[in-house]
């Protein structure tokens, strides 16, 4: 078994160790009641074939350890025989089936309460593995993200989840109820005939091999189901997230045509995996009902010959069956396994994925901005090539700093090393002389607030979309931060107000309206330090004006990073840095730069006759 899933088993089972260790005591007492279920039947048998009527049978004398065996066998002869003298045959049956009534129900408590203490195991683990899960990938940085499918990230979290869930359970099982199952019927078995025990010992292992060899290709035929199911959820998703432009290019068949595709991948390879796992059952039953067949060949010829009793012989043929039922579930808890381990890999992709992000030991806890930021010869690069080189520049406290240039000349880039979604290659990035580095992610982002182009909220009411930055916030402080950010009068003329659930992603609002709740936002964390990445580019004129005055108001004694789309929206601004292709090529005021009538000022007059 692989080393990690071991691992995984036994963290995630530690939290729920009194509900594991009461779950293996209750397979230890099913295991011994399902092998007495057996035994009791003997001397039901042997009053139901009418043997001779023993009547003179002696208490057994103990002769020492080596003579238990017979001992046993002579004690339970000699009880057996008293009862019936006693009570007659009648009620020696009488007293077999309250026995096997009372045997009977013990087997099935036990077994319920194993399956009862099992149900708080599994759910537990599922629910443990996932929050990890959703926890490491919150924490992991944007960059993780750009590589992976989101279908490819959920189905890892769900049907993953599960696969590792059951094997690691089943392995609960492989090494408690059916080994225990398999042990007391040994036991027995031994004690009822050696010769005939070793001999069935002969043929077990070979239905082992057989059985062994169907799956070995189990992991693999797993791990493309997962990659193809991801791929299909992420298609969904894409389709979904993308139907306006959709129908807009009349594209419904070639996306109908792909996702055919996709599901005809996961119907072949689901074919081939199912296939081999049914062929676990016929081929076991078949090696199965052989090694009875044999069994009974052999052990007909020892009752012939008398070497062993009728009544023994048929509870020998139970028992074997009785070891035969938990070895081949113990076969299929291999496939299983195999399965999950294919799902362990793609899980640990995930838990064992190293933050390049994560607080140096000893990081600062940052509360406040005092003097200024600085660029400091910043390089940074995605993959291969820089998009960002020597960068340099500062941003005094209460400046508005505007960062222009053409799409994909590094604006947006310069915004996410500010906020540490990224860190640089080389240079420095420092608030108040210290490298944010050396500042703790959490106290750096506290003095940040963030309005994205996308205008980023979540399937929830008005109120937490606005209060996500201060969840303790009162509710006058939420109607204050939406006063100012003209979104009061639109809240109001909701279904419920600021109670008003907005749908995925916002959906029931408008663009301008969304992009005020995400300004609401901003103004109700009251951080220090604002980066506007675009904020108005995406809204119409009316709506850009009455986000630009929210944005105004945003700004007022605040220190700003504005990327800007529209030029005329930053001609106020401190300081205005033109970017092109990853460098500084102009740096100063609107009126500086106009006489310059470089880079800034073509970009101007193309804006003007747009």
């Amino acid at each position: 078994m692989d080393k990690r899933i071991k691992l995984t088993f036994l963290k995630y089972i530690k939290p729920y160790k009194k509900h594991a260790f009461l779950s293996i005591i209750s397979n230890v007492f099913f295991a011994l009641f399902s092998t007495l279920s057996f035994i009791v039947f003997i001397p039901l048998l042997e009053i139901l074939f009418k043997e001779e009527k023993r009547t003179h049978i002696a208490p057994p004398i103990w002769q020492g350890i080596t003579h238990l065996k017979q001992f046993l066998n002579d004690y339970v002869d000699y009880y057996w025989v008293s009862y019936i003298n006693l009570h007659g045959f009648k009620g020696a049956l009488v007293a077999i089936m309250i026995l096997i009534i009372f045997i009977i129900l013990m087997k099935n408590i036990f077994n319920y309460s194993a399956l009862y203490f099992m149900t708080f195991l599994r759910n537990g683990i599922l629910k443990d593995m996932r929050n990890d899960m959703y926890t490491k990938i919150i924490n992991l940085p944007i960059s993780f993200f750009s590589e992976k499918r989101k279908g490819d990230v959920i189905t890892r979290m769900t049907s993953d989840v599960v696969e590792v869930q059951w094997a690691s359970l089943i392995i609960l099982e492989i090494i408690v109820r059916e080994p225990l199952t398999i042990l007391f019927s040994v036991i027995t078995m031994l004690f009822l005939n050696v010769k005939l025990t070793l001999f069935i010992f002969l043929f077990t292992p070979i239905a082992g091999f057989f059985i062994s060899i169907i799956g070995k290709r189990l992991r693999k035929d797993s791990h493309l189901v997962q990659k193809y199911v991801s791929i299909f959820l992420s298609h969904i998703e894409e389709t979904l997230t993308g139907l306006k432009i959709i129908k807009g290019f009349n594209a419904e068949n070639q996306f109908a045509d792909r996702f055919k595709h996709m599901t005809y991948n996961i119907f072949r390879a689901n074919n081939r995996l199912v296939n081999r796992q049914n062929l676990a059952h016929p081929v076991s039953e078949f090696l199965g009902v052989l090694v009875i067949v044999v069994i009974l060949w052999f052990g007909g010829t020892m009752v012939l010959r008398k070497e062993i009793a009728p009544a023994v012989f048929l509870t020998f043929i139970a028992l074997a069956y009785n070891i035969l039922t938990p070895a081949k579930s113990i076969a299929r808890a291999g496939y299983t396994i195999r399965k999950g381990m294919a799902s362990v890999d793609r899980i640990f992709d995930i838990l064992e994925a190293k933050n390049p992000l994560q607080d140096k030991p000893g990081a600062l806890t940052k509360k406040s901005f005092d003097k200024k930021i600085v660029f400091d010869h910043v390089n940074f690069r995605y993959e291969a090539e820089n998009v960002l080189k020597n960068i340099s520049f500062d941003i005094k406290k209460g400046e508005t700093v505007a960062l222009v240039g053409q799409s994909g000349s590094g604006k947006s880039t310069i915004a996410n090393l500010l906020m540490r979604f990224y860190d640089v290659n080389e240079g420095a990035i420092k608030i108040d002389d210290i490298d944010i580095r050396d500042i703790t992610k959490k106290s750096l982002r506290n003095l940040m607030g963030l309005v994205t182009q996308d205008s980023i909220l979540f399937n929830d009411t008005v109120r937490n979309n606005i209060a996500l930055g201060k969840p303790d916030a009162s509710m006058d402080e939420i109607i204050k931060a939406a006063k100012i950010a003209n979104a009061h009068d639109f809240i109001m003329e909701l279904p419920n107000g600021y109670d008003t659930n907005i749908g995925d992603s916002g959906n029931r609002l408008s663009g301008g309206q969304k992009q005020r709740l995400n300004i609401a936002r901003a103004i109700l964390k009251n951080p220090p330090v604002m980066v506007m990445d675009e904020a108005t580019s995406a809204l119409d004129t009316e709506s850009e004006k009455l986000v630009q005055d929210a944005l105004d108001k945003l700004m007022v004694n605040r220190t700003s990073v504005v990327i800007a789309h529209r030029l005329s929206t930053i001609k106020n601004a401190d300081k205005i840095i033109v970017m092109h292709r990853g460098e500084i090529v102009e740096m100063g005021s609107h009126q500086d730069l106009m006489q310059q009538k470089g880079v800034y000022h073509n970009l101007i007059m193309l804006q003007s006759f747009a």
